[in-house]
């Protein structure tokens, strides 16, 4: 009776034991005069990729889209935690930074430089 009660508690207790909290990225592409850039590629990484509920075997968890014609691109709901977004456009410099998440709704505002000049050293 007693070890049921155990059991009944800790179900109770911890429903999503193992389970890692989630979150929802909204990432929105402006370039610096604050114009939405659409059609941006949107790289997403899961960077804390080893679950206690895995038995330490790592998870790769990555997602690619890309922006709309607001600049926005909507992430599903994915582990909280350090996450590297990475952001490709035409005519843009490449922007990648990792990012400590741990809200369940989170709005990444990003701003994209434009190229920088060439030159060569010959």
């Amino acid at each position: 009776m007693k070890s049921a009660l155990v059991l009944l508690f800790a179900l109770v207790a911890f429903p999503a034991f193992g389970a890692a909290p989630m979150t929802t990225i909204t990432v929105k592409i402006t370039d610096q005069k604050g114009k939405p850039v659409e059609h941006a590629d949107v790289i997403v990484r899961f960077k804390n990729n080893r679950s206690v509920s895995k038995f330490g075997r790592k998870t790769k968890l990555s997602w690619e889209m890309r922006t709309n014609m607001e600049g926005v691109a909507k992430i599903l709901p994915i582990p909280q935690g350090t996450i590297q977004i990475q952001v490709i456009a035409k005519n843009y410099q490449t922007f990648g930074e990792d990012f400590e998440i741990y809200d369940e709704q989170k709005t990444v505002e990003i701003k994209l430089n434009p190229p920088q000049a060439q030159y060569s050293a010959h």
